[in-house]
């Protein structure tokens, strides 16, 4: 099977059941360690429901992304001007980054839009670009993401999105959450090189957390824009240490414990 990031080989991974009824084979690219499934015949039945019984950690994921991306788009981008969540579910984002005085706009052709009624964008009409793209957990459920990266960019320069990255020497085959076999719609697993490769591809930059979000733009910034975001030393050891001294003790979060009701006892059956 050719690799859909570089057109060369792959190699055969694994095979692991699909939606608990489809037996399908995972490849990696040889050049570039990116993972795909076979030719995904299954996506029809997967998208039966646009958000996936498992994602029940968007609205806390999208809490955190606003904080964290309003820091980084008011730091190095245009606050005035206009903006696109692409493929952005229920619009929560988009009403959460408009909240924060942020134009944005939403687009997602497969699911409602709930939250961030009547600020959609017509895709089908632009006559400028925006100027940032955000796409958060979109990339890991592309079929064709060199046809689709090459659509973000038509609408922008610049594209910021999310999707978790495999090490490209230890790849969690049996364990990896992020593989979603239940629910069949992550068919895309991508690594840091494979990123720098398609940036080098598309001959933009490219900045990374070097976990979960990332950029591509022809901008180019002096430093990683995502440092901006991290806690300095001193305050994380700040914090470390308020927390040995707080004698109240908060409950922890449900969020691990639930998902894993809803993956072993509600989807495996």
């Amino acid at each position: 099977m050719k690799s859909k990031i570089t057109g060369g080989g792959t190699k055969f991974l694994f095979k692991k059941k699909i939606l608990n009824k489809y037996d399908v084979d995972y490849y990696q690219c040889i050049e570039t360690g990116f993972i795909q499934t076979e030719d995904p015949y299954w996506l029809g039945e997967a998208y039966s429901s646009a958000i996936t019984k498992l994602d029940i950690g968007l609205p806390y994921r999208n809490q955190l992304q606003s904080n964290l991306l309003s820091k980084l788009i008011n730091k190095y981008f245009d606050n005035e001007k206009e903006y696109l969540d692409y493929a952005g579910g229920y619009g929560l984002f988009t009403r959460l980054m408009r909240d924060k005085g942020f134009n944005f706009f939403h687009s997602d052709i497969y699911c409602d839009n709930i939250f961030a009624e009547f600020f959609e964008a017509d895709l089908n009409n632009l006559n400028k670009k925006f100027e940032l793209i955000t796409a958060l957990e979109v990339f890991e459920h592309m079929n064709n993401p060199l046809k689709e990266i090459e659509k973000l960019f038509s609408y922008s320069d610049s594209i910021l999105f999310s999707t978790e990255l495999h090490s490209e020497k230890n790849i969690p085959i049996e364990n990896w959450w992020y593989f979603s076999f239940e629910t069949g719609q992550h068919i895309a697993m991508f690594n840091l090189q494979t990123l720098e490769y398609l940036a080098n591809k598309y001959g933009c930059n490219f900045y990374s957390d070097g976990s979960t979000t990332h950029l591509f733009t022809f901008k180019k910034f002096a430093s990683n824009p995502f440092n901006i975001v991290r806690e300095p030393f001193l305050i994380r050891k700040a914090r470390k240490i308020l927390r040995k001294f707080d004698n109240q003790k908060m409950p922890n979060s449900l969020l691990e414990s639930d998902f894993n009701y809803i993956k072993n006892e509600i989807l495996s059956k």
